[in-house]
């Protein structure tokens, strides 16, 4: 049975794909003197989006959480502090 593919986590407008796909292809040339063509530079693009960016992502959600979480604690601090007896 054939494999299913990954759907991207991070889907680009056709704007930000092209921008990308230059600066993929730039700097594979810059760096590592690899002149790769539109199909391989897709490939890797593909790859960021579907195996790379799902971890920068999750990443992400949970630097939110802990930060949300910090500030209503010190909400609820402040909430507590404003308590008539």
């Amino acid at each position: 049975m054939a494999k299913k593919p990954k759907l991207p986590i991070l889907n680009l407008t056709p704007e930000q794909e092209s921008e990308a796909t230059l600066k993929i292809k730039r700097f594979m040339a810059d760096r590592f003197e690899l002149k790769l063509g539109s199909f391989e530079v897709a490939e890797i693009l593909e790859l960021f989006t579907t195996e790379v960016a799902p971890h920068y992502y999750n990443r992400a959600i949970f630097d939110t959480q802990t930060l949300l979480k910090e500030r209503f604690e010190s909400i609820e601090s402040d909430l507590w502090s404003l308590e008539k007896p």
